[in-house]
């Protein structure tokens, strides 16, 4: 069982045609090596200016009816377009939700208690959810429950904005809060 190796995936397919594994006839190129910037030409005419200027015919768009195709160093271009998808997933934010948990007879202390931790997380740049838990026959006392994820949402409105009104789903009555813009 020692040294066991992983199955063999083969190679990632280019996400591009390049040169001649381009299939179509006739290509529209684009760029600063057609006249005007945008030309209708043969496959090989298009390919020999490519190699001509030492770079490669890549097929940018194979969906059209002919294909558009760019003369570029497609190593830098392939560079480039991973360097992209990678600032894009850095930039992308993180949500990171909390959760608060309430009883229909929370005590003052406990409110307070978890108003700071709420306050905290708010300032954090994470969201809050507090619900309120009916267990067994304390679902009567709903308007509590409402009351309470309110005064709850008021005491943050400092910190963060209500972004779903207390909503009753089952047994729980739910509260969403994002923190404000600019409040980390």
């Amino acid at each position: 069982m020692r040294n066991q190796r992983q199955p063999y995936r083969g190679r990632q397919e280019e996400p591009y045609k390049v040169n001649h594994k381009i299939r179509a006839r006739e290509v529209r190129v684009v760029g600063d090596f057609v006249e005007g910037g945008n030309a209708l030409l043969p496959l090989e005419k298009a390919i020999k200016i490519a190699e001509e200027n030492d770079l490669d015919l890549v097929e940018i768009s194979p969906t059209v009816d002919p294909p558009v195709c760019k003369i570029l160093d497609y190593a830098k271009f392939k560079y480039e377009q991973k360097k992209k998808q990678k600032e894009i997933k850095s930039n992308a934010a993180k949500i990171v939700l909390k959760e608060i948990r309430f009883g229909p007879n929370t005590d003052e202390h406990d409110f307070n208690f978890k108003l700071k931790h709420a306050i905290n997380f708010l300032k954090e740049g994470a969201k809050v959810k507090a619900y309120v838990h009916f267990v067994g026959r304390s679902i009567v006392f709903k308007e509590r429950g409402e009351m309470l994820l309110l005064r709850f949402a008021q005491a943050l409105a400092d910190f963060g904005a209500v972004e779903q009104l207390p909503k009753l789903e089952g047994k729980r009555m739910n509260i969403f809060i994002a923190p404000k813009a600019g409040k980390k």
